[in-house]
Parts: structure tokens; C-alpha cells; sequence
């Protein structure tokens, strides 16, 4: 899979193709409103906040109508007076809710950047500079952040469309106070909040990064049947997560990006590029990623371990752990097809029933550093660990996967987990624990014990044919 190369020069060339249409949108568009009309400057230095709240607010007032942002023009945006809810209360900047009609943003490949110098964590009310409380810390009098969400959408009934926009949070040039919360910095400060909208959502060409949280989260409403597509949405070097799933169902990503998370001045757990987490009495439901990418992160590259989440379908995707796992995905019914995985996989979900188990279907398993911006593949933590560790294995299907380590990389860690037509070769001298059923053709190269498999198929070990049936044990 070919990686995906985003940056300013590329971003704005991507959004090119579509300002021709836009403007004509904006000659058809009798309800088409600019940050300009409210007095915004775009010029980089002014900030336009205000300009931006009054715009939501005149969308608002009509029920939804489309908005223009001037063709590649910087916004700085992002205020935070004294007082309010928190001890520096951020204004909010594009805030959009309770739509009855369509709402639509054309970006134009125009930038949000939040206002350098603002604070962001915990300060002390009476003299304004940073303090570090033990954790936890719930002191919210102290808390301080530049905004919320810079585009927060919620509670719509009526289609939501966004395109080609970059929404940049400027995080390592903001002032940054002491932690807040059970561990790290939960403190609002997200790029784009999509909340309990019940209408379908577009999301395309959203370039999210360098936030202070999360550089997208979605809290969706887990009853409605319309989907939301994500396409080319690339979050990067955001602080918390490259996206937050804290509830909803019938999302779709293609072509997106969640990497790097935690690798500019700051990393707050849990650090994924991905986190499926549903929180507060929500559930998730019905997820796929088609052709994405989850790289570099300090935590998982995709993370789903709490809350009420099933239903993953992941295809054709690249998951590169450099320093941490490349996956944990601990939730029943996620499924892989054709995806890369270059580091360590750990957790995947065993069920007696091998419909919720996790399946991995024509998957590539590798330690290769030529795959590793970074020249650096995490391998499990120490020498001898596995490259997939799986604890409880029950119906854990791999069928027609690769397994090829040609370093410190080490065969799965498994017990009742079933392997289909697989190829899988090492070059450490660690023995590998790769026990289970083994169904088709599968050939082994590199020191295994297969005490307690099942062997139903053929298996090919180090060049000699296994007798079939149990191994050490009871027929199973």
C-alpha cells in the first residue's frame, strides 16, 4: 500500500480541483455566507473568532445554509477570557447545532489556526502561572484552553457536509499549564466534534493536526440509521488521539490518516491514532476503513479495550507500531482483510462463538524497518516476544496470512486460535508458543511448540510434515 504523503503545498494542490466547483456553488447559493460578511480578515495576523461566532450564529438562526471560506486564506482563531465554566472559559468559534436544514463548508483549502500564546492545561487563578497538581487532578476553576472543538456540530437532523479545509491547533506554541484529570491533559481542545447528529455527514479532505486533544472525535447518536463517510480526513500530531469514537453507528473511512499522535511537545494518554471507546451509556456500532493508515503513534495505532464497541471492519489498511502496539483490538466482530501490520499486535478478542472472534483474513504481518518512518518497529517490548500476542485465542481466525520476521520478530503467542493457509517464518532463535487448529496448507519455518494443537489440515514444519490430530492432548 502506497503511503500517503499531506502537507500544506499538497493539501491546498488537493483542494485546487474542487474551488472551481465551489465557486460555483457560491454563485448558486442564494443562503452562501463568508466569515467575511462578519467581519472576519483571514490574513493570518487579525484574530477572527468573533467573526466566526457570529457566523454560527446566523446559520443557526436560519436553520442550516452554506458556508464559504475565502480560497487558501489563514483564519487565526481560538479566545479565552477570564471566568465562565472553566478558570479561562475558550469563545466558541464555529458553532453549529440544532439544524433543521442542510449545513455545508466549503473550505476552499482556507486554514483555522488557533492564536499563539494562549494557555492550554492548569494555571493558578491568582497569578496566572502554571501549576502541577497531584493526579488525579479535577480542579476545573483551573483549567485553561484556547477552545473546545474549533468546529463543533451537534444535535442535527438535517444533512452535514465539510470539505477542504485545514484545521491547524498550533499546539506547540501555546502556553502550557499543569495536567488535569485522571492522567495526562483531558482538557477540551479538539479540531472537529461531531455530536448526536441523526442526519448523514460528509466529511472530505480535512487535513486535522497539532491539537492540544484529540484532532477529531465523534459522540454520534447510537440510534439513528443514516452513515457518515470520512474521506481523506488525515490527523496528525494531535496530543491525546488522531480520533476519538466515544459513541454512535455507520461510520465510513476511506483514504484517511490517524498517525503520530504524541509526537510533537506533548503526549496524553491514551495516545492512539484511533481510540473506539464508548462512553457514557453509548454504544458503537458498525464501523469500516477502507485504504487508512495508523502510524507512529505513542499509543495503538487502533485501540479498541472498554466500553460497549462491536463491529470493525478494517480493509486493505497499514498499521506501523514504532514504539508501541500497532493494533489492540479487544472488541467482537473486527474483522481484517488485506491489511499490513508492521509491529506488534496484542489482545485481539477470543469468543466461543467464532463469529465475534477477530478475524484476520489475507493479512501481512512483518517486522521489516524499510515500513517504519521512524527505521523502528516495536517487537513486543523484550527480546523473545511475540509479534501477535493473543492470551486467550479462542476462534481467533488467520486465514491466507503471512507471517514474515526477519528480526527480532517472533511467531504468534496463541492457544486455540486458528490458522487457515498460512505462511510463517522467523529468524529468531526465541521458540514461539504458536499453538492452535491449523486447517488448510500451512508451512512453518523457525523453532515452534505446537503442544496442544490441533492438526486437521496439512502443516509443514521446517520442511517436515506434521501427523495429523492433537498434540499432547485431548482431541478438541
Amino acid at each position: 500500500m502506497a503511503p500517503m504523503e499531506l502537507n500544506r503545498r499538497t493539501f491546498l494542490a488537493a483542494c485546487a480541483a474542487t474551488a472551481v466547483g465551489s465557486s460555483r456553488a457560491h454563485a448558486q447559493a442564494g443562503d452562501g455566507l463568508r466569515p467575511e460578511d462578519f467581519g472576519a480578515r483571514g490574513d493570518g495576523a487579525t484574530n477572527d473568532t468573533r467573526a466566526f461566532a457570529a457566523l454560527g450564529a446566523e446559520v443557526n438562526r436560519r436553520g442550516g445554509g452554506t458556508i464559504l471560506l475565502a480560497v487558501g486564506r489563514t483564519y487565526i482563531v481560538g479566545e479565552q477570557p477570564r471566568g465562565g465554566d472553566y478558570g479561562w472559559t475558550p469563545v466558541p468559534i464555529l458553532k453549529l447545532h440544532h439544524l433543521t436544514r442542510p449545513v455545508r463548508i466549503v473550505g476552499n483549502g482556507a486554514r483555522l489556526r488557533c492564536q499563539p500564546g494562549l494557555r492550554y492545561g492548569t494555571f493558578d487563578l491568582a497569578t496566572g502561572a502554571s501549576v502541577r497538581r497531584p493526579m488525579p487532578n479535577y480542579r476545573i476553576e483551573e483549567i485553561a484552553t484556547p477552545y473546545r472543538s474549533m468546529i463543533w456540530i451537534h444535535d442535527c437532523q438535517a444533512p452535514v457536509e465539510l470539505s477542504d479545509l485545514e484545521l491547524d491547533g498550533n499546539f506547540e506554541r501555546l502556553r502550557l499549564g499543569g495536567p488535569y484529570g485522571d492522567g495526562g491533559w483531558q482538557i477540551p481542545a479538539s479540531g472537529l466534534w461531531l455530536q448526536n447528529n441523526r442526519g448523514p455527514e460528509t466529511v472530505s479532505n480535512v487535513l486535522t493536526h497539532h491539537h492540544a486533544q484529540d484532532g477529531a472525535m465523534i459522540d454520534g447518536d447510537d440510534r439513528r440509521s443514516a452513515r457518515t463517510r470520512f474521506t481523506r480526513l488525515v490527523s496528525r500530531h494531535n496530543v491525546r488521539q488522531g480520533l476519538s469514537i466515544v459513541g454512535g453507528r455507520g461510520y465510513d473511512f476511506a483514504e484517511c490518516e490517524f498517525s503520530h499522535t504524541g509526537r510533537s511537545a506533548l503526549t496524553s494518554p491514551p495516545g492512539a491514532g484511533v481510540d473506539i471507546e464508548a462512553e457514557g451509556g453509548k454504544t458503537n456500532r458498525d464501523f469500516t476503513f477502507t485504504r487508512c493508515k495508523f502510524v507512529d503513534n505513542a499509543g495503538a495505532g487502533m485501540v479498541a479495550d472498554s466500553g460497549d464497541s462491536e463491529g470493525a471492519l478494517f480493509t486493505d489498511c497499514l498499521f506501523v507500531g514504532t514504539a508501541t502496539w500497532a493494533a489492540w483490538p479487544s472488541k467482537p466482530r473486527f474483522v481484517f482483510r488485506g491489511c499490513t501490520f508492521v509491529g506488534a499486535v496484542v489482545s485481539a478478542f477470543a469468543s466461543p462463538d467464532p463469529a465475534r472472534a477477530t478475524r484476520f483474513l489475507d493479512c501481512r504481518f512483518t517486522d521489516d524497518p524499510s515500513l517504519s518512518p521512524t527505521g523502528t518497529v516495536f517487537t513486543g517490548g523484550e527480546d523473545g516476544s511475540p509479534m501477535v500476542n493473543l492470551g486467550q485465542s479462542d476462534n481467533i481466525l488467520f486465514s491466507r496470512c503471512t507471517f514474515d520476521f526477519k528480526g527480532k520478530g517472533v511467531l504468534p503467542w496463541s492457544w486455540r486460535a486458528t490458522y487457515e493457509d498460512c505462511t510463517m517464518s522467523q529468524v529468531s532463535p526465541a521458540p514461539a508458543m504458536t499453538k492452535g487448529k491449523y486447517l488448510g496448507r500451512t508451512t512453518i519455518r523457525g523453532p515452534v511448540d505446537l503442544y496442544g494443537s490441533m492438526i486437521v489440515g496439512t502443516l509443514v514444519l521446517n520442511g517436515k510434515l506434521v501427523p495429523p490430530g492433537p498434540k499432547g492432548v485431548a482431541p478438541w
